[in-house]
């Protein structure tokens, strides 16, 4: 896999945004509208649920040969044969997780400034997650990194990085312009009436 690539378009999923939509056809339709990688975000549900959910997912993903990350769940990404997963500072150390998931696996962190995305590249991660770059209603406690900040962290690690938070099509370009691989969305996709023309419309 070309993860640079991979990470231009990372759709991640929020079931709050659907109203009701099936999850599986709303990640195909997103897809088709050009989205590169999928992660699977579960906050509030059992681990039985997290894997039906993570299964039917992946049943698209394998369609259309788009990986699939796992946000937190190491078990869950095992269980599934997901391409990896994606951790945050307070998740699982990414020396454990490494070993628990050996080299083959993708493994992301999120990175809020140049120290947090040093570590994680020193410690082995494939890519660091850099945000918030804006407000997002998606996660009302993130810390503002700003693009300013956003060019900074980018600009000390030679990992692949994806912006994250507060992105949309208007200033999808911009964040591009920071130097980053990849934009990572929920609501600019999944809160859209049509979702692959919202995936179109990121297509930078």
């Amino acid at each position: 896999m070309d993860l640079k690539s991979a990470l231009k378009l990372y759709l991640i999923t929020d079931r709050r945004f659907l109203k009701g939509r099936s999850l599986a056809k709303s990640v195909e339709a997103a897809i088709l509208g050009g989205v590169t990688i999928v992660q699977v975000r579960e906050k509030d549900v059992s681990s039985r649920q997290f894997h039906d959910i993570a299964s039917s997912v992946k049943q698209v993903t394998d369609y259309y040969k788009v990986p699939l990350i796992i946000n937190d769940r190491l078990d869950i990404a095992q269980a599934v044969d997901a391409a990896g997963v994606h951790l945050g500072q307070s998740d699982l150390n990414l020396l454990d997780a490494r070993r628990i998931l050996g080299p083959g696996k993708v493994i992301g962190i999120s990175a809020g400034n140049t120290a947090e995305a040093a570590e994680a590249e020193r410690n082995g991660a494939d890519y660091v997650g850099i945000g918030a770059v804006y407000p997002t209603g998606s996660k009302d406690d993130a810390d503002l990194v700003g693009l300013d900040g956003l060019r900074n962290v980018v600009s000390s690690i030679t990992i692949p990085a994806v912006a994250i938070g507060g992105i949309n099509a208007s200033n999808a370009k911009e964040i591009f312009g920071a130097g980053v691989d990849g934009i990572s969305v929920i609501s600019a996709i999944l809160d859209r009436e049509d979702i692959r023309k919202a995936a179109q419309d990121l297509n930078i």
